[in-house]
């Protein structure tokens, strides 16, 4: 069975899980999951861990910075239900601000915030998911949670869109910050465009889009070839390497004595990479296992 990644740029339109399913199912298997939920109309880097490196999602997020980077683009004169473009229009105003009024209004959101999520959205109210009470036509009460801009960049106009660049933390709704910065203009608006450039250290650098994937496949090549060890992105989580007896003992549960700072370690046994456990008082304990 296939383990690894696959970092894909997610085209506008897919949900998550469905691209993820496509992309596991090129490579053999139904075991995968994803760092990083894009919303269907949203675009751009979305990294799916393919077999056992499913393991390996909570040590990937742990072993960068949070920080994830954002393109969007909002039209102002209309508001849907779900804040972008494919969703019911609720509001309409003819009034656009300026470019000033634009600048000052999305100043105000760089740093730590409060802010409420979209109706349309995964937060639970109640023990459902707010976008369940939303179909069926409730306005769910979501209060207002913290998150981080870390950056606010306005770009500029094309046509009717308004172009912006952020940085921000896990937990930031781009659709909501889109309808914050529209508010403290005096304005409404709705997102058109959402695209992700960068999640937990992954970047659209290393990313492969679906159709050539699934063209790839198609036609008789090796998909395989854009599968990314399990153990990337890990990051800086120091090594540890077990001779063959202690890396059998290990994955059976066992307990090595290795020495070292308390902390994360990837194991390998060999060039193998076989996991990822923890040091407590010069003991190794296993957390995982491949």
């Amino acid at each position: 069975m296939a383990n690894g990644w696959i970092i894909l740029d997610k085209a506008s339109g897919l949900f998550s899980r469905t691209a993820g399913g496509r992309v596991a199912r090129m490579l053999g298997t139904k075991k995968f999951g994803h760092i990083g939920t894009l919303d269907p109309m949203a675009s751009g880097v979305l990294p799916i861990a393919i077999g056992d490196a499913t393991k390996m999602i909570p040590f990937v997020e742990d072993a960068h910075s949070p920080v994830k980077e954002y393109l969007f683009s909002m039209q102002f004169g209309f508001e849907t239900d779900s804040l972008d473009i494919t969703g019911r229009v609720t509001r309409r105003d003819d009034f656009v601000p300026d470019n000033s009024a634009v600048t000052a209004a999305g100043a105000k959101f760089v740093g730590n915030i409060m802010q409420t999520p979209p109706a349309y959205s995964a937060v639970h109210v109640d023990g459902r998911r707010a976008y369940e009470l939303a179909r069926r036509g409730a306005a769910p009460d979501i209060p207002p949670r913290p998150v981080t801009i870390y950056e606010l960049e306005y770009i500029g106009r094309e046509g009717p869109s308004w172009h912006f660049r952020t940085r921000c933390s896990r937990g930031t709704y781009v659709r909501s910050l889109a309808r914050d910065i529209a508010a403290a203009a005096g304005a409404i608006a709705t997102v058109d465009m959402i695209r992700r450039t960068e999640t937990n250290g992954f970047t659209l650098k290393s990313a492969v889009t679906l159709d050539f994937l699934e063209n790839l496949f198609n036609n008789g090549g090796d998909v395989g070839k854009y599968l990314m060890s399990a153990d990337y992105g890990l990051g800086d989580i120091p090594v540890c390497r077990l001779a063959d007896n202690d890396a059998r003992f290990y994955i059976n549960g066992g307990f090595i004595e290795t020495g070292g700072a308390d902390g994360l370690r990837r194991v390998y046994n060999g060039d193998n990479f076989i996991g990822v456990g923890n040091v407590t008082g010069g003991v190794l304990r296993p957390k995982r296992t491949i």
